[in-house]
């Protein structure tokens, strides 16, 4: 980035926060904040009124805004491509949302811009299979709205997903998409903790008029990081023909730790795992493609599982 955009995105950066400190302006262009003071100086120079607070941070003149900014081709081919991305996790509500703000951006434009993204629209596309339960959320937009103004959920919760359904008030700090699924971090009133609830397993859920206070300090990625490393993790070793692997590799439920190319074409990949008898059931999907090497109760649940599929298979076949 030339330094004449970077004084543009940096006005557009203070335009868009009440208070922003060097350090966050230098994150944001990866820049050396001693560079952030001199581009400031420089924009107080050509008439932008700054606000410079000891302690605090930044800030624009209240009542200053820059003119709208054209988009530049490779920034309208971001947004478009972020938008192509987003349509695939997102729910119904968060789509027409996002499907408005596009259609605001594109009405901008100028023609050649516009035809531009039209091009690309017809030569690029993002297909992320996701799995279908047959039943419509609009869940994404309400909850997070319910985040930002701080308001306790009522949830029904399939708990593990074994049908035993309980009610729950949460007060919802965070959401999070990973593991090909959107996850709910709230306080939960029953547990008197908090909890990762997946948005898949909610039964139902009703925004409250109730307020709630606290979680100030609340992290959502020391959150997650603390919720994996405090779970016992087995390790597992298993052989994988290439013509699998890219697969395995992209549906891979569990944490990978190394991998080697064996003497006979199949890759050796050493794995973390949160549950063996999961894992295998997991693993047999594969066939013949994967062998579980390591540990003996992986191979013997392997086994017993497999036994089970052909014996019932072998009893319909003499009926």
């Amino acid at each position: 980035m030339n330094r004449i955009d970077r004084l543009t995105g940096m006005i557009l950066l203070l335009q868009g926060q009440r208070v922003i400190t060097g350090e966050q302006i230098a994150e944001h262009f990866e820049i050396s904040v001693r560079t952030v003071y001199r581009d400031l100086a420089a924009l107080g120079e050509a008439g932008v009124p700054i606000v410079a607070e000891p302690g605090v941070g930044y800030s624009l003149v209240r009542g200053y805004h820059m003119p709208p900014v054209m988009f530049t081709e490779d920034e309208a081919a971001a947004l478009f491509m972020s938008g192509e991305v987003t349509e695939q996790i997102a729910d119904d509500s968060l789509k027409q949302a996002l499907r408005a703000a596009l259609l605001k951006v594109r009405s901008v434009l100028p023609q050649e811009k516009r035809d531009y993204l039209n091009r690309l629209k017809d030569a690029v596309g993002v297909w992320f299979r996701r799995p279908d339960d047959g039943v419509k959320r609009e869940s994404l937009m309400p909850i997070q709205d319910a985040i930002v103004r701080r308001l306790c959920l009522s949830i029904r919760y399939n708990t593990a997903n074994r049908g035993a359904l309980t009610d729950r008030i949460v007060e919802p700090v965070g959401l999070i998409f990973y593991s090909r699924q959107w996850h709910l971090i709230a306080w939960c009133r029953m547990r008197f903790d908090f909890r990762d609830f997946r948005l898949d397993r909610m039964a139902r859920w009703e925004v409250l008029g109730e307020c709630f206070e606290g979680h100030a300090g609340f992290s959502v990625k020391d959150f997650l990081k603390e919720n994996i490393e405090s779970h016992e993790l087995t390790p597992a070793t298993v052989l994988i023909e290439r013509e699998a692997l890219e697969r395995f590799r992209n549906e891979m439920p569990c944490t990978p730790v190394s991998s080697e190319v064996q003497a006979d074409g199949r890759v050796k990949l050493e794995l973390l795992s949160f549950s063996i008898p999961w894992m295998a059931e997991w693993l047999l999907g594969f066939g013949p493609r994967v062998e579980a090497v390591h540990p003996p109760e992986l191979r013997e649940k392997m086994g017993e599982v497999a036994r089970a599929i052909a014996e019932r298979y072998a009893e319909e076949a003499l009926v």
